[in-house]
């Protein structure tokens, strides 16, 4: 593929990637080629007979106008055992983002970063003020839910969100801590809990907050059904709230803002439960062992995730925006480098769930590219799969893939997990013995040493290189704004 025209793409992009199209165009229609750890999808579903059922129905899916947004709304709503009131479909989240900044945010609005762009750059296009609360990274990026509250009460924000897991890390709140947050804000315009990941965790049997929301007066969850389909393309998603305020948003949303592709996906949908649910599943499974081989390259963290995706810090002395790069024009390897992301950098990569064969193309070309040699892979043998977050296990433990679907694990949440656990340390883990291989394409990446501490956590990184979004920022701090915090108005200015 033209390699130097597609990295051109990234480096011109702001908060989003490029999509598969353009780069399709710009690799000469190569982008079917690469493997994909950027876009947040479930490889599992639909499955191949569902894609040609949708094949075979596609004249008339493209010739004829959908039904309205209320036949597809009560359809889906049927599926799920939700009140169709209660209930409001957009042509995919950000629509909603869109018309809950527009109808529901007033003057300001608190949010946690780093997270989901649209939530701090929608409502900044709007002029609303923005109180950003840094995560720490030091706390493996956790949201302190009593932290955020006085922070709110601090700000004087009319409006707060907080997204259940959150991008890029896949942190997670137990259900209970967002009901008390939630109560916490009762007095405030607006909460927002957004669920677009929440399908993918396993840490509790019911984790979601929707049935909860409809109770209260200033309470809207929201889901994407677009991530948890791996039909990004379809455009379609849901929030659900008191009749009051999902009728508000109802009453502004186009007529037939919803497709006869969505239309056709929800109505399969009943059909299809198993085969949703297995798909859940499996890709559980692919973070876990994800998770463990990641993990055995030397300077990476690797944090806990209850989403399809997994926040990795980079070794001192890598710029992500060159790995990523490199893995794409040398090992046809997309990933999400993170320095455009509000309260991230470049030393951090978010990396969607793949299954195994997908990911051993990864973790190759991340040898090559890092170490300019490979790690040797863990050898499987039948042994009983120990807990992952407790201990790493040696490289004769790790099990089969045949294992893992036979007994799946569970990731507990990251705030069960006692601080000495979260990831083990440095004398658990083996050095494994690197043999040489042939000089990559471009010269490795200088590595400098740097010990992992009993977390798994290390120093704060040093400021990256400006970015588009730190340089609006700095701009608009010259005017006046502040995030209300002073770490993050520090790594602004600095940037």
């Amino acid at each position: 593929m033209a390699g130097s025209n597609v990295t051109a793409l990234f480096r011109a992009s702001t908060a989003h990637s490029p999509s598969f199209f353009t780069l399709s165009r710009a690799g000469g229609g190569a982008a079917g080629q690469i493997t994909d750890f950027c876009i947040p999808c479930n490889p599992y579903f639909p499955t191949p007979g569902m894609f040609d059922q949708l094949g075979s129905q596609l004249r008339e899916i493209l010739t004829y106008y959908p039904s309205s947004a209320d036949t597809i709304t009560a359809e889906l709503c049927q599926v799920l055992g939700l009140n169709p009131q209660t209930v409001a479909m957009g042509n995919g989240s950000t629509e909603l983002i869109t018309w809950i900044d527009h109808l529901l945010v007033r003057e300001s609005l608190a949010v946690p970063v780093p997270t989901f762009g649209r939530w701090t750059d929608q409502p900044m296009e709007t002029g609303k003020r923005v109180d950003m609360l840094l995560l720490p990274e030091a706390h493996g990026f956790g949201l302190d839910p009593e932290a955020f509250v006085r922070f709110v009460r601090s700000r004087g924000s009319r409006a707060a969100v907080i997204c259940n897991p959150n991008n890029p890390d896949g942190g997670l709140l137990p259900k209970q801590q967002v009901l008390a947050l939630i109560d916490s804000l009762q007095d405030l315009d607006l909460v927002v809990v957004d669920e677009s990941f929440l399908d993918f965790a396993d840490a509790e049997q019911e984790p979601s907050v929707a049935a909860e929301a409809v109770l209260r007066t200033n309470v809207i969850v929201l889901r994407s059904l677009g991530k948890n389909f791996g039909l990004h393309g379809v455009r379609f998603g849901y929030l659900v709230s008191n009749p009051g305020i999902a009728g508000k948003i109802r009453a502004a949303l186009p007529k037939w803002n919803l497709n006869s592709f969505a239309e056709t996906v929800v109505f399969m949908l009943k059909e299809h439960r198993e085969e949703y649910a297995e798909s859940l599943q499996q890709a559980r499974r692919d973070r876990q062992e994800m998770t463990y081989r990641l993990s055995q390259l030397p300077g990476l963290t690797v944090y806990p995730s209850q989403g399809n995706f997994l926040y990795v810090r980079l070794p001192e002395g890598v710029d992500g925006a060159i790995l990523r790069d490199r893995l794409l024009e040398e090992h046809g390897v997309l990933v999400r480098e993170c320095g455009n992301k509000i309260g991230s950098s470049s030393r951090f990569l978010r990396l969607v769930v793949r299954p195994q064969q997908d990911v051993l193309r990864l973790t190759a070309g991340m040898e090559q590219v890092l170490y300019g040699q490979q790690v040797p892979a863990p050898q499987p043998v039948a042994q009983p799969l120990p807990p992952m977050l407790a201990q790493v296990p040696s490289q004769q433990q790790f099990p089969s893939p045949q294992q893992f679907a036979a007994a799946p694990q569970r990731i507990p949440a990251p705030q069960q997990i006692p601080a000495a656990q979260q990831m083990p340390a440095p004398q658990q883990i083996p050095s494994p013995q690197r043999q040489p291989l042939p000089q990559a394409q471009g010269p490795a990446l200088t590595l400098a040493q740097e010990p992992v501490s009993a977390r798994g956590l290390g120093p704060v990184p040093a400021p990256e290189r400006p970015t588009a979004a730190a340089a609006a920022l700095r701009g608009a701090m010259a005017r006046g704004y502040s995030s209300g915090t002073a770490a993050v108005d520090r790594l602004i200015a600095g940037a």
